[in-house]
């Protein structure tokens, strides 16, 4: 291999996953192909929709001596740099048909929704989240899309760019002093006391429809993939995860597809903040404390989303996690490729995992890399923090 790439990994196979297993019902009526097609056919019918695209990292690949390496870039998606642009609106969007169904007695159409024909009914509703930056970005701009209100949570290391982003939409954004996990329990405290609808990518018991609606909007990404890929199968998606949302989104989509034939699901945290390897290696829901210090803002989350656990468990073949070291030289890399792909400190993490685990034998025989290997990374976000982005990558 001709270049050693930074990082280091804690790499923890799960033995519970078996690519034999059918997806099977109980995992269906979380996540499904049949589910995903409704969200594709509203995601698709919003205004200015386009697919994102799937690069070929060739040189990367070269360097890391495997075959290929796909990478999903989302850092266009719909204006809001994010994959979050994508869940957070389909799951307001749900909600919002859902509720005027209930006023009206029929569940308006998307055509009608945006025509802002029910912007009378919606003027005092109120939806609300905790948020590390994006998913309140994109609840924000479904609220604003279809005259809610909105109102979002932010942790002490939320950066001031990611609130502004935030306030753009309409959204009043409140900062709490905790960490991120705190923050979505104030949020769920203050929607039960002021009559708000919380709209979380996270589960807990008794609240699984709303986080089950935000990964099927994350659907979409993973049927444009599919269509850029033609025949091609990945032997392995490497997956940041934070609640696991993304994660479980990404495995149960494609397991459900293709079955025995699914690639290997590698799912990638950070070190202060590895939720679902720690559930992994307890053999059940385990619970981070502390600080959750991170580069990796987005993935700074320290409890695991249960409808997420459900397809992971046995879904994801091997947990590990990832050095705050790899992130700057990845998202250099991607900067200085050929096209020049901008992509944030959260996007990162899967490909910084793939590079780092296939220049270390032990690391890329663990995790079954070889010179046959096509690896499928998803860019899930842009410089959703300018200041960030031009201080990682140029320095400035």
């Amino acid at each position: 291999m001709s270049r050693v790439f930074p990082g280091h990994l804690d790499c923890f196979h799960n033995g519970s996953a078996n690519a034999q297993l059918v997806y099977g019902a109980d995992r269906q009526n979380i996540l499904s192909l049949k589910k995903a097609e409704k969200a594709l056919t509203t995601i698709s019918s919003w205004p200015n929709y386009e697919a994102s695209p799937l690069h070929l990292l060739q040189t990367m690949a070269k360097a890391a001596d495997i075959a290929q390496i796909y990478y999903k870039d989302e850092s266009t998606r719909f204006g809001l740099k994010s994959f979050k642009a994508l869940g957070g609106a389909f799951a307001v969007t749900r909600f919002v048909q859902q509720h005027l169904a209930a006023i009206n007695g029929t569940e308006p159409t998307m055509d009608e929704l945006l025509s802002g024909q029910f912007k009378h009914q919606l003027k005092d509703v109120v939806v609300s989240c905790a948020t590390d930056g994006n998913h309140g970005r994109s609840v924000a701009w479904g609220a604003q899309m279809f005259g809610c209100q909105c109102i979002i949570y932010i942790h002490r290391d939320v950066s001031p760019a990611r609130q502004s982003a935030m306030e753009a939409y309409a959204a009043q954004v409140i900062r709490i002093t905790g960490n991120y996990d705190e923050s979505v329990r104030q949020a769920a405290a203050d929607a039960k006391q002021f009559n708000r609808v919380i709209i979380s990518d996270t589960s807990y018991e008794g609240y699984t429809e709303i986080p089950a609606n935000v990964a099927l909007g994350y659907t979409v990404m993973l049927a444009e993939i599919v269509q850029q890929l033609a025949d091609e199968i990945p032997t392995h998606v490497f997956v940041q995860a934070g609640v696991g949302g993304l994660a479980a989104a990404v495995c149960g989509y494609f397991w459900d597809l293709w079955g025995a034939q699914r690639p290997r699901f590698v799912i990638v945290e950070p070190e202060q903040a590895n939720c679902l390897q720690a559930s992994a290696k307890a053999g059940k829901l385990t619970v981070i404390e502390g600080d959750l210090d991170t580069i990796m803002a987005g993935l700074a989350c320290g409890e695991v989303s249960q409808i997420a656990w459900q397809i992971l468990a046995q879904g994801a073949d091997d947990f590990i996690t990832l050095s705050e070291d790899a992130i700057a030289p990845s998202m250099i890399a991607l900067q200085q490729n050929n096209p020049s792909i901008e992509a944030g400190e959260s996007a990162v993490a899967g490909l910084a995992a793939c590079l780092a685990a296939a220049a270390n034998a032990p690391w890329r025989e663990a995790l079954g890399l070889t010179q046959q290997s096509r690896v499928l990374v998803l860019g899930t976000e842009g410089a959703t923090d300018p200041d960030l982005y031009q201080k990682l990558v140029f320095g400035a």
